[in-house]
């Protein structure tokens, strides 16, 4: 099963080492900025302090989602534990949100009471905040081509690079002109920014999450493809998911036409090819039934509602008999 992962993976030891170096700086910003708040009277270099310490805190989350997810599957969690890092991105994601509405409100408040700023001493440590969130950057950004979780803290980590260029230049402007509404006008583009890009992030981890099947397989296809092999009179109770966010899972009813029943082996390892080489379904659980036994009106995706409610009912009659 750990071997169908055809993607450009950075050594998963490499990457952690990446994770980690990132926290690091991201921590020792944390402190540089809030000393600097403190010496420069600056609520928005605090504020923005607080933000970078959301950002190591993302890290951390996806730097233990990354070991955990690398556990194989045991007793207590079948299917292994590689959802962790769909999880991890979930709460990332969830965060930004947050933090993004929190901005929208302090730029609003701003808006009506705007508040003198050191700009020298807010453009200096927010010039050092970018080279950090640079550096965080080029740390994670070839992670965060194949992981949601590892894009989570990317987008955390960006959205605070265009942070501290906001804040640069909104410095800059009030050194110039005492323009002080740039402040909070500048940090509304931020919030839009970061609440842009989580709401289209969040779907998929959603998705994952539910069950869903995959977002470039299309249900209907499969279904299609798998009926038109040779032996195959139906399929139903077709499941299709992601156990995590690379492998994807199917299982199904299979109904062998009548007289074919000598070849079923060989019709069901055409099922899995057909599966595989098309749809990229590496993991399939394919339940054979005869023609003449086949489940009677089955739906062609899911369980039926009625089934369902029959097999707890008797199950729960075998415990009540049992006891």
């Amino acid at each position: 099963m750990g071997g169908h992962h055809h993607h450009h993976h950075v050594d998963p030891d490499a990457g952690d080492m990446r994770v980690f170096l990132a926290i690091l700086v991201n921590l020792g910003l944390t402190v540089v900025q809030i000393v600097g708040g403190i010496l420069s009277g600056s609520l928005a270099l605090i504020a923005d302090a607080i933000h970078n310490l959301s950002d190591a805190v993302a890290l951390i989350i996806a730097f233990f989602a990354r070991k955990i997810a690398r556990r194989p599957a045991d007793g207590d969690m079948t299917f292994g534990y590689g959802r962790a890092e769909v999880v991890a991105a979930l709460i990332n994601y969830t965060t930004l949100i947050v933090i993004g509405i929190y901005l929208v409100y302090e730029a609003v408040l701003r808006f009506f009471n705007p508040a003198g700023v050191d700009g020298w001493l807010v453009v200096i440590i927010a010039a050092v905040a970018l080279a950090v969130d640079a550096v965080t950057a080029l740390l994670t950004f070839a992670l965060s081509k194949q992981s949601m979780n590892m894009r989570a803290a990317f987008l955390h980590n960006v959205a605070d690079a265009l942070g501290s260029i906001a804040v640069i230049f909104a410095g800059t402007l009030i050194i110039l002109y005492d323009w002080r509404l740039i402040d909070p006008l500048v940090t509304l583009l931020i919030a839009g920014y970061i609440l842009w890009q989580s709401f289209a992030e969040i779907g998929p981890v959603i998705r994952v999450l539910m069950l869903g099947s995959p977002a470039d397989v299309d249900c209907t296809a499969v279904v299609g493809a798998v009926g038109a092999v040779k032996g195959v009179a139906d399929i139903h109770h077709l499941h299709l998911w992601r156990v995590q966010e690379h492998e994807t899972a199917l299982d199904a009813h299979v109904v062998i036409e009548a007289g074919q029943w000598a070849s079923a082996d060989k019709i069901k390892a055409t099922v899995k090819e057909v599966l595989g080489t098309d749809f990229g379904i590496t993991h399939s659980t394919l339940e054979l039934e005869c023609a003449r036994h086949a489940c009677a009106d089955a739906p062609e995706i899911g369980h039926s509602v009625a089934q369902k409610a029959d097999v707890a009912h008797s199950h729960s009659q075998s415990h009540s008999h049992s006891h």
